[in-house]
């Protein structure tokens, strides 16, 4: 059945709007929590988390208008704007990593950083599974069920390998119009040489078996039961 708006059952459209309103007041959380110890402490210390949460979006965002218009779509406009999904997705997991800047601080408890930075990198986590789950069923619907789960697995090792292109070599998804040489360079490098770069694979393969196990769980919790 198509995903065009016209053709949305009542429970999906429910269920969307149900979505959008929990991912809203996780993120509402979110941003109260850095604003208020931007208050408090008058120091702007975890305030780029509201910059990463707004990257975090890009990929939801293009899901869920791709999911709203695919059949009204044509393949021509699909494929760019998947690949820009693509661009943008590890940008959602990457919150994960931010757990690297807790550390104690006098300006504010250290239970308090770690429940808002724990908060920036579940809205991360979740919106990188809701935005994947939105591409997967597209995919599903055009080329099956294992092309579905392929994609799924393929786009979080893809995206595991971003996140290390983020967290240690410091490019950014426009990197790839702004700087595309240094960044061709450095992804050849490591393609070409992984005895030489074994971190950059450890990273990738342990973090994309870690989102794709925490995936799969999130996508049997999210499935019917159904009781005798």
């Amino acid at each position: 059945m198509s995903m065009s708006v016209a053709t949305l059952s009542v429970p999906q459209l429910r269920q969307r709007l149900n979505l959008l309103l929990i991912l809203g007041a996780s993120l509402a959380l979110s941003v109260l929590l850095i604003t208020f110890r931007v208050f408090i402490t008058h120091k702007i210390s975890f305030v780029f988390l509201l910059w990463n949460l707004f990257l975090a979006l890009i990929p939801f965002g293009l899901s869920t208008m791709l999911g709203l218009s695919a059949g009204r779509l044509k393949a021509r406009v699909l494929l760019p704007v998947g690949v820009v999904w693509l661009l943008f997705f590890p940008n959602a997991p990457y919150i994960l990593t931010d757990l690297f800047h807790l550390e104690p601080r006098p300006d504010a408890p250290y239970w308090y950083d770690l429940a808002l930075i724990l908060s920036c990198a579940w809205n991360g986590l979740m919106l990188a599974y809701a935005s994947l789950t939105d591409m997967q069923v597209l995919v599903t619907r055009r080329l099956g069920w294992w092309a579905g789960w392929v994609f799924a697995t393929v786009a979080l090792l893809l995206s595991s390998f971003g996140v290390y292109l983020g967290r240690y070599l410091r490019f950014n998804s426009w990197d790839v119009l702004t700087n595309p040489l240094a960044l061709f360079y450095d992804i050849i490098s490591r393609v070409l040489h992984p005895t030489v770069h074994r971190d950059t694979w450890g990273v990738t393969l342990l973090y994309g078996v870690f989102l794709l196990l925490g995936y799969a769980t999130v996508r049997l919790l999210g499935r019917p039961h159904h009781t005798e």
